[in-house]
């Protein structure tokens, strides 16, 4: 079976059809995670495994991965071992993931809040990836503040038009943006993405980054 480079790390992954496939998004939050050797990583709505394997660069102390779907998990387990890269991983919703906090948390999260239910896909898995169907920005923000460690962070991306909403959601859990990298197609362009770092902090100052072009990956 084929396999594909993931950029701007070692590793190669198995894209299967009918799964998500990494995108830029996923690349700008692979690059934009700050991991040190003694986190304990959990990513929530893992899919295949991409932003496990750019964790995994920088050898934190375990990775977590947990998605909805066996057969994703499944392909999860298959890019870990391709790499030798080893996570513990599962099939759980967030909601219902329970047991020891993390100190990073990191999530390419469905973008869409589609209201009518002829514009989701057919296929479940994308439908998942893709749409709030079963992972809505609270969901997100509360369970995620549940499973922070003291001083842990989360980190996510999501669509730049969003941002407002996605600050004032965070703050009803007790949770800040602290840093930010904004994403444009090219320049010129509208922005189109956000990398964001969220840590429970009351007056913390939030540091914005060099914009990233996807047309050029040296800035991302």
């Amino acid at each position: 079976m084929k396999s594909d480079y993931l950029n701007g790390t070692p590793y190669t992954m198995i894209q299967k059809k009918d799964m998500y496939h990494f995108s830029g998004d996923t690349e700008l939050l692979g690059r934009f995670l700050k991991v040190n050797h003694k986190d304990t990583v959990l990513d929530i709505g893992c899919s295949s495994g991409a932003l496990l394997l750019y964790a995994a660069m920088h050898q934190p102390r375990s990775l977590t991965g947990i998605d909805l779907f066996e057969e994703v998990i499944e392909t999860a387990r298959e890019n870990m071992e391709l790499n030798g890269v080893e996570a513990d991983l599962s099939v759980c919703r967030l909601q219902d993931f329970k047991g020891k906090q993390f100190s990073l948390l990191i999530c390419n999260p469905p973008y869409f809040n589609t209201a009518s239910p002829d514009l989701l896909s057919d296929n479940p898995v994308i439908q998942a990836a893709r749409h709030e169907v079963f992972l809505t920005p609270d969901e997100l923000f509360e369970n995620s503040a549940r499973l922070m460690a003291d001083q842990a962070k989360l980190m996510i991306v999501h669509r730049a038009s969003r941002i407002p909403e996605l600050f004032e959601k965070a703050e009803k859990y007790g949770l800040r943006c602290v840093r930010m990298k904004i994403a444009y197609e090219a320049e010129g362009k509208r922005a189109k993405s956000a990398a964001m770092e969220f840590r429970r902090a009351q007056t913390a100052e939030l540091f914005i980054e060099p914009p990233a072009y996807l047309n050029r990956r040296e800035t991302i």
